[in-house]
């Protein structure tokens, strides 16, 4: 198997001086003979052999992450297979095919040196008395007086990449130290790449993603005690303990490991993802616990000023209450970069304040601190002083208040901060809160719960009594006109309530055509996905019907499995099985958790989908056509395992059906064949269409809609085109790939997606044909024709630009 340019071998003669580098590092060893964990002035260490913490855990040696003429000196977890690097000394000067030294000098420098005695990096450290180097268990690298004890140098005050535990980040405004970790410029480069992980002091410590040195890519929000605000996964829990320190002039952060059995880190990657990683020291392979940032609303400012965020709103951004959109024609197009302003301005001697709840406390570049206030001194304080905007409560730093736009909210399903933001009194519907009144209406309500509280209770029992038997009726009703259809369990509305917590907003995972979605778990544990159809939504009782139809007779590994549905009353209730990573479109679309699907996660999602798609054209009972197969209906479990979902548009054909006319196009602009969205005509080809679509979308990590602002016409489909007949093709690959995957498999790919999206229905293969395509290595491919929708008409400009994870109707010609 070919592998990709990058991989290729560098030349006979490079491979033969490597291999007599490696054969010269053997016999170093053998004279000079290991060190253990200490080194004096009396040894040096040479490429080959290295220093070994006493409990075995890290390494000091030399090692080359990608051309072996390049050489470092880093530390490392001992015993990985990928070698885990944890730091690199001289990590902006490689050793360039020359043998490196490490020397300790008489007087107490630490230098590392090539066979010339040319110096690469040094500790600059001197007027030492018997100088002793060691490498602790805790991975720090050490540089002591051997006399006095004094720490001259250690390797924990210059981290590169990761932050392993006691290690610190620090800021001190007055000596201008700014420990902070840099990411490496590749997987196989360790100079300092693009991003920068670094402890701010406003008026709360909280720690920035940087991309170069003016784009704030993510802050973690202010420090509340046991942890950041914004990362919610740093509740109290028994296996860390996060450390933060200091004052208005400087600060330090670092972490403790509670579990002896378990070993952590946080890495700050290439790409620009923070990753905290854990392992057992019996296993070898790394966990993630958790990464940063992981969705749109960890975006810094994504929603723009006085903008808030959130997951599970669609789209993502809202104005905060009492705000409206700058522009609301961007708002519209989803650019909220401008933010939102005041509907109504403030007047100090009437305004009130607005409690949002869980949330990630906003930038606290324009905050105050008042350590000494409580929640009501906090709320007195700001509302007394007319430039006070919001304040809040931090277990960290009692009351903040801010002045001025808050900037980089983003609402949680768990955990998070309280925040009160100032609003005119009559956005809140009422003047500034009078105690006398309040006390007046609590002894009202007092005086009467004696009295309505038994008259409350029978009517309720009544009411209650009376909608189950309505809701029997119906669901009875309902079995007995499609019970030989469905062979699907009914859950009752009771259950679905008590599992979602009666609907509750926490439990909430977004909102599509259908109606919100739900997280749930049933009383034996077994987490669940509840479909609740809404009033007002765009698809209505017809497509519930339809998709408990379809689905409920299907069973494969790539369908989302229906576990059943409850109709009680008004309640329209559709119940999944859970799937904990969510949806595809999350992570190609996403430039930071692309990065978790290399090139094999890939095109295992791409056979999935393709077979997913075969059961339903052929291999089921029924013969199925899905009509809006895109990247945001593909699930994905906790294996990133692709699983289609939502067939509330499918339709079923006869066996020997080829095709149907519909006047009701329903589907996803960007997705739909030209026959479906111009004419009205569906067919298996439809389907395949759309799957050609996603093949290159998971291929390049690009929608499929205008992609280059210099070419405003080509869309996805036009560029893929486009390079295919240039010989260029390998160009539309994804970079957050790498460089490890096959050339051969990724052509095959792209031209099997190019075979799919053909302008003529009757040219593109079927899906069995696909399989086989991608199942077989050297399956001889026919040559693609022309895509359809390959050039961007001005419709379809206009719907490209719609977000895509909304099903869309369109009424056909």
């Amino acid at each position: 198997m070919r592998l990709s340019k990058c991989h290729e071998a560098k030349g006979e003669m490079a491979l033969l001086e490597w291999f007599l580098l490696l054969g010269f590092s053997a016999a170093t060893i053998l004279v000079h003979g290991q060190p253990g964990d200490t080194m004096t002035p009396t040894k040096s260490i040479v490429d080959g052999q290295i220093l070994i913490s006493s409990d075995g855990t890290f390494e000091l040696g030399f090692f080359s992450p990608g051309d072996p003429n390049n050489r470092y000196l880093g530390i490392h977890y001992r015993g990985t297979p990928d070698k885990t690097v944890a730091w690199v000394a001289n990590r902006i000067s490689p050793l360039n095919g020359s043998m490196g030294v490490l020397n300790l000098t008489g007087d107490g420098n630490l230098v590392l040196l090539n066979s010339t005695g040319y110096v690469f990096w040094s500790t600059g450290t001197s007027n030492a008395i018997n100088p002793v180097v060691k490498l602790l268990d805790s991975g720090n690298l050490v540089l002591i007086e051997g006399t006095s004890k004094n720490l001259l140098w250690q390797s924990f005050d210059h981290p590169s990449d990761t932050l392993l535990p006691g290690m610190k980040l620090e800021r001190d405004l007055r000596t201008n130290v700014d420990r902070h970790l840099t990411s490496w410029k590749s997987s196989s480069d360790p100079s300092p790449g693009d991003y920068s992980y670094k402890l701010h002091i406003n008026a709360v410590p909280e720690l920035f993603l940087w991309r170069g040195s003016v784009q704030i890519v993510y802050r973690t929000g202010p420090w509340n005690g046991r942890g950041f605000g914004g990362i919610p996964e740093m509740k109290k829990n028994n296996m860390f303990r996060f450390i933060l320190t200091g004052n208005e002039y400087e600060a330090t952060y670092t972490f403790e490991v509670l579990d002896n059995s378990i070993l952590s880190r946080l890495l700050l990657n290439e790409t620009g993802t923070v990753q905290r990683l854990v392992r057992y020291k019996s296993n070898l392979a790394w966990d993630f616990y958790w990464w940063l940032p992981k969705d749109p609303c960890d975006e810094y400012a994504n929603c723009g000023a006085n903008g808030v965020c959130s997951t599970s709103y669609s789209p993502a951004c809202d104005c905060l209450r009492g705000f409206t959109p700058k522009s609301p024609q961007n708002w519209t197009m989803r650019d909220n970069a401008d933010g939102c302003a005041r509907r109504i301005a403030l007047n100090c001697s009437s305004d009130g304040f607005f409690g949002l709840e869980q949330v990630k406390l906003p930038d606290t570049s324009n905050a105050t601190a008042h350590s000494s206030k409580n929640l009501e001194e906090c709320k007195d304080w700001c509302l007394k002083n007319c430039s006070c905007s919001a304040y809040a409560i931090s277990g960290g730093s009692g009351c903040i208040t801010w002045t001025g736009d808050l900037v980089d909210i983003r609402v949680f399903t768990e955990g998070g901060e309280n925040l009160y933001i100032r609003l005119a009194s009559s956005e809140l519907g009422h003047r500034r809160d009078n105690y006398g009144k309040k006390k007046l209406i609590v002894i009202i309500i007092s005086s009467l719960a004696g009295f309505l509280l038994p008259v409350c209770f029978i009517h309720l029992l009544w009411k209650k009594n009376r909608k189950s038997k309505q809701g029997k009726t119906i669901t009875t009703h309902y079995t007995e006109s499609r019970g030989n259809e469905l062979e699907l369990p009914l859950f009752d509305i009771h259950t679905i309530r008590t599992a979602t917590n009666n609907f509750s907003d926490d439990n909430k995972l977004g909102e599509g055509g259908f109606g919100p979605v739900y997280k749930g778990q049933l009383d034996d544990g077994e987490k669940i996905a509840v479909k609740r159809l809404s009033k007002d939504s765009v698809q209505g009782i017809h497509e519930f019907t339809n998709e408990v139809l379809v689905i409920a007779k299907l069973q494969h590994r790539n369908l989302v499995r229906l576990l059943g549905c409850c109709i009680e009353g008004e309640e329209r209730l559709l119940v999944y099985e859970y799937l904990q990573n969510t949806s595809l479109d999350c992570f190609i679309f996403d430039r930071r958790r692309r990065a978790f699907l290399d090139w094999q996660k890939r095109l295992n999602i791409i056979l999935g989908v393709a077979r997913g798609l075969l059961y339903l054209h052929q291999d089921s009972r029924l013969k199925i056509i899905h009509r809006d197969l895109k990247a945001s209906n593909i699930l994905l479990d906790e294996e990133l395992n692709p699983k289609i979902s939502d067939f509330g548009t499918a339709r079923i054909f006869k066996v020997d059906q080829i095709e149907e006319n519909t006047n009701r196009v329903v589907g996803t602009y960007g997705y739909m064949s030209p026959e479906y969205a111009m004419g009205g005509i569906f067919s298996v080809k439809s389907d395949v269409f759309s799957f050609g679509v996603l093949v290159l979308e998971i291929l390049s990590g690009k929608k499929n809609r205008m992609i280059n602002q210099r070419e405003a016409r080509v869309n996805l489909l036009g560029r893929a085109w486009r390079l295919w007949t240039e010989g260029r093709c390998l160009e539309i690959l994804d970079k957050a790939v790498g460089c490890a995957y096959p050339e051969s498999k990724i052509l095959q790919c792209i031209q099997v997606a190019l075979l799919c999206v053909q302008e003529g229905s009757e040219d593109r293969p079927t899906m069995a044909e696909v399989v086989l395509m991608l199942g077989t290595e050297s399956a001889l491919l026919p040559q693609p024709q022309k895509p359809g929708f390959y050039i961007a008409t001005p419709l379809m400009e206009r719907n490209w630009s719609s977000s895509n994870k909304i099903t869309v109707t369109i009424e056909g010609r």
